[in-house]
């Protein structure tokens, strides 16, 4: 009972931050609706999350287990609540900015520790990846609840209104509750608490950093966020400008997007009982190209026309987010394996490694998104994915080479 007590809580923890932090591409949308800023000047939103969450797992990776994984979670909720509620009282652009820094660095908090407790919770590589595509899977869901949750506070009469601003309250309650549940929780002391100095355990964690197949590790996460972050972060205003559906429609069928992430994770933990890891992850990714390449074409020079609700919308707009079907598997993948690779005491720098360079990846693809959408149009921004899913494609097969290398066999995930 306690076991599974312990994931329920974590679980939330994720969910939670799910519809926090992937909100992003829903504010960026009516940020510039409601603030008259720029796509450029409204990218930068993806930076102070995903900057903040990379300064902060640097600098505290290999500090959380010496504060302990309960207060870690608890007190990046608590200052995510807070932040929450003075939001809609200044509804201004630079408090979104605040915002958003302040949940990418409680992530930072909250996904080393999460990823820490799975490895508790595990005691084999089959038990870890399935624990983590569960726990990714309820991140997706939560993900998807975040879509409908805004759309429902934003008014279609009225598109540079901020009452959407109002969904800040609720979500606040939300997490101050999560908090409260994460201090009940019996999670367990980490066994790493009390060895070495602080000064070791950072060293320790950039050593890791300097292992070739880690390097290669670390550069498929960060390409794969940057693919999934690139999508996710500017389909609403792809769906809103490209394909012309209004604001609050443009946000429910993003949804599909995620919701095809949560069904890619949740499938992937039982396919993988029967296949191997890394021809599993090739198809992925062929078909991702191939999905791009039909979905965009079907896009273009399609005319404004009237949508009133999500049933109207054209067909450009449910292939596109069929994309996160076959990119979901991934990141929980080349992560468990590279975890269960890993002593127990390992996880939280190696996770501090993994959160960095995924919010590089996340801030760099949206970025490089809003700029190309901004001077070229949304279709040449999105065909412009291609290019890093040939590139992890490579990775893949770099890191597989590099792993095999190894003299232990656990990088591979076993058959049934």
């Amino acid at each position: 009972m306690s076991r599974l007590t312990v994931i329920f809580v974590i679980a939330a923890c994720y969910f939670v931050f799910a519809i926090l932090l992937n909100s992003v591409g829903t504010v960026i949308l009516q940020s510039i609706n409601s603030f008259g800023i720029g796509k450029p000047e409204a990218s930068t939103l993806e930076g102070f999350k995903d900057l903040s969450i990379a300064l902060v797992s640097f600098l505290v990776a290999s500090f959380v287990p010496r504060i302990g994984y309960k207060n870690s979670l608890a007190v990046g909720l608590l200052l995510v609540s807070v932040a929450l509620l003075f939001t809609p009282v200044m509804a201004d652009f630079l408090a979104i900015k605040v915002l958003f820094a302040c949940i990418g660095a409680s992530f930072a908090l909250v996904k080393v520790s999460v990823y820490s407790i799975v490895g508790q919770l595990s005691h084999d590589t089959r038990s870890h990846s399935s624990l983590l595509n569960t726990i990714e899977g309820i991140f997706m869901l939560g993900v998807l609840s975040g879509y409908w949750l805004f759309s429902s506070y934003i008014d279609p009469q009225n598109p540079a209104s901020t009452t959407w601003l109002n969904v800040y309250y609720p979500l606040s309650v939300v997490t101050f509750i999560t908090a409260c549940m994460v201090m009940l929780a019996p999670i367990e002391k980490p066994l790493a608490a009390t060895r070495g100095s602080l000064k070791v355990d950072f060293l320790n964690m950039l050593k890791l950093a300097y292992q070739p197949l880690v390097l290669i590790f670390v550069l498929s996460i960060f390409l794969y966020v940057l693919i999934e972050q690139s999508i996710g972060t500017w389909l609403p205003t792809f769906n809103s400008e490209v394909l012309h559906m209004p604001a609050d429609i443009s946000i429910q069928v993003t949804s599909i997007f995620a919701a095809m992430l949560a069904l890619g994770r949740l499938l992937a933990g039982q396919l993988l009982k029967k296949i191997h890891w890394y021809p599993f992850l090739n198809l992925c990714i062929a078909l991702m190209a191939i999905l791009m390449l039909i979905s965009l074409p079907m896009a273009n020079g399609i005319k404004a026309s009237a949508i009133n609700s999500i049933f109207d919308a054209p067909l450009a707009a449910y292939m596109l987010p069929l994309v996160g079907l076959m990119m979901a598997p991934i990141y929980p993948i080349i992560n468990s394996v590279m975890l269960s690779a890993l002593d127990k005491s390992q996880h939280a720098p190696m996770t501090g490694l993994i959160v960095v360079f995924s919010a590089l990846g996340g801030t760099t693809g949206s970025i490089i998104t809003g700029l190309v959408f901004d001077s070229f149009g949304g279709l040449k921004a999105f065909y412009l994915s291609l290019i890093p899913m040939a590139l992890i494609a490579l990775t893949l097969f770099l890191f597989r080479r590099a792993s095999k290398q190894m003299a232990s066999s656990i990088f591979s995930v076993p058959k049934a």
